[in-house]
């Protein structure tokens, strides 16, 4: 598979050694899959500008015959969010990327600079990748379940809810997830939670499948 680059981004703190992401990451290389988990600038106080630096000088240096996959999480979301609507046209595009558990545009925090609130540009997002897919928990403290299904509206993207996932992090038992897996090597849809039992799918145009 070596025709495939992966490119993780990982949220506020980083992604710790029990975080999907690292899970996700040892696993594609015992399938040689090239994958990357760079450390952002200061990732205990997320600075959009140096965060946005950082991620886009990666995505130059990904080969440009590799299919370029991007999972990112929580902060690391609303930064793919930043640079898919500030993206210059010549910029690398993605081919899949799944947005992971973002916070809410009006979450705020005193170390965190310039991350949200993010823009919700659909037409930016088609530019900057082929597809994309929201995955959330409900119980999330960062994004209220209304909030989530606004967002996906906006976005016009679909969006797999992950029952009491909350922020799909370690402290929430995410850690291995075989279906993060799949969707990685094959674009296998939907999402389920990490004990792969059944996922809610929500489609941007379908109102009628809001939670409250």
């Amino acid at each position: 598979m070596s025709d495939m680059h992966v490119l993780l981004v990982h949220g506020m703190t980083g992604a710790g050694p029990w975080h999907w992401q690292q899970w996700l990451a040892g696993r594609l290389r015992e399938q040689d899959v090239p994958v990357e988990l760079p450390a952002l600038p200061d990732p205990d106080r997320p600075d959009l500008d140096r965060w946005l630096a950082a991620l886009r000088g990666r995505l130059a240096s990904v080969p440009p015959e590799a299919e370029l996959v991007v999972a990112t999480h929580a902060c690391g979301s609303a930064l793919w969010l930043h640079h898919a609507a500030t993206a210059d046209e010549g910029m690398r595009r993605a081919d899949r990327v799944l947005v992971v558990a973002p916070p809410d545009q009006e979450w705020r925090h005193e170390r965190a600079r310039g991350l949200t609130p993010y823009p919700a540009d659909a037409a930016a997002l088609r530019r900057a990748a082929g597809s994309t897919r929201l995955v959330v928990g409900t119980g999330d403290e960062y994004l209220p379940m209304h909030r989530a299904h606004a967002l996906a509206e906006a976005l016009q993207v679909e969006m797999d809810v992950i029952l009491d996932g909350e922020h799909l992090n370690t402290p929430a038992g995410y850690g291995p997830w075989p279906s993060v897996l799949r969707w990685t090597l094959y674009g296998t849809v939907p999402l389920n939670d990490r004990y792969d039992t059944d996922p809610y799918t929500a489609n941007h145009a379908q109102p009628r499948l809001r939670l409250a």
